[in-house]
């Protein structure tokens, strides 16, 4: 039995999240944190691990894209994290839109 997922309980209306893309396969939802004006995060409805959603990132990673230009015509950013040293927060694999702002340089 697969422990408690809050993007599973989203995607099944357990729980409450403002989506802004949905399909059959594909959700795309408002990310709570706000470090950027946007921020939302897309993934597959059916749980999957980050490296599950990499090995077929196809229709999830064009969701993304298209959701990226549109909200954010002066650019944007795609980020995944895996694992702890990542600051990966939940199992379900899902892909960071980020913008809205300038967001700088990486720091290096």
């Amino acid at each position: 039995m697969r422990s408690y997922c809050v993007f599973c309980n989203i995607v099944a209306g357990l729980e409450p999240g403002t989506i802004v893309y949905e399909d059959d396969d594909v959700v795309v939802i408002k990310n709570i944190l706000r470090w950027a004006p946007v921020m939302y995060l897309a993934m597959l409805k059916r749980h999957s691990t980050q490296d599950e959603l990499w090995e077929d990132m196809g229709k999830v990673g064009r969701i993304a894209r298209d959701i990226g230009h549109r909200m954010c015509p002066r650019g944007f950013r795609l980020v995944s994290n895996f694992g702890p040293d990542a600051m990966q927060s939940q199992e379900h694999g899902h892909l960071h839109i980020i913008g809205g702002m300038f967001l700088g340089h990486y720091v290096g």
